[in-house]
């Protein structure tokens, strides 16, 4: 079984710049990305990130520096506009790892989930964090290329460069994953 995990398609990671400028065709490529999955009966989930005001969520930089992020119910917490969320199963992280402290393991397990196919942002911090915890949970990684931006393109292109080559995960277009998706019930073949 395949799973997709969209990571992080909120407003606060789109007031960067960089970002800013993908926005449309990342939501676009993300909501293609669900669009196959889910009609090919594969598993998709919305991955966001939360904190809470009164620093018990806070990661030890945003102790050090004493600036909160992204707070519970603020409007940076939303994921983007364009993005489809309807009727599609959410969770909430506080660390760049989907798999710290959340329920996402046994989620994957209770589908039967053997890879994972990610998109999102950021791909040298949220993306490849939770590819690495992946690899630990012996989970096969697939990058959706178009589906994935950063801020950061060297940093990104060094740690993925280094996932692909020591733990076999791959980038792939999105056509190759439509048609992995079509390999049997929900991508067994994968």
């Amino acid at each position: 079984m395949i799973a997709v995990l969209v990571i992080d398609m909120q407003n606060a990671f789109f007031e960067e710049p960089v970002l800013q400028r993908r926005q449309e065709e990342v939501v676009a490529a993300c909501n293609s990305l669900t669009s196959a999955a889910r009609e090919a009966g594969a598993k998709v989930l919305l991955v966001g990130t939360e904190h809470e005001r009164d620093k018990s969520t806070w990661s030890l930089n945003m102790l050090d520096d004493d600036q909160g992020f992204i707070f519970r119910g603020s409007d940076q917490a939303r994921f983007v506009p364009g993005l489809v969320t309807a009727d599609i199963p959410q969770m909430v992280k506080t660390r760049d790892s989907a798999f710290m402290g959340t329920d996402l393991g046994m989620r994957l397990r209770n589908w039967e989930v053997e890879t994972v196919i990610l998109a999102g942002v950021s791909a040298h911090n949220c993306i490849a964090q939770t590819a690495a915890d992946a690899f630990a949970h012996n989970l096969r990684v697939i990058y959706a290329a178009e589906a994935i931006a950063t801020e950061n393109p060297e940093a990104a292109e060094a740690v993925l460069r280094v996932l692909t080559r020591e733990y076999r995960q791959r980038v792939l277009p999105l056509d190759e994953i439509k048609a992995l998706f079509g390999s049997g019930p929900a991508g067994a073949g994968a």
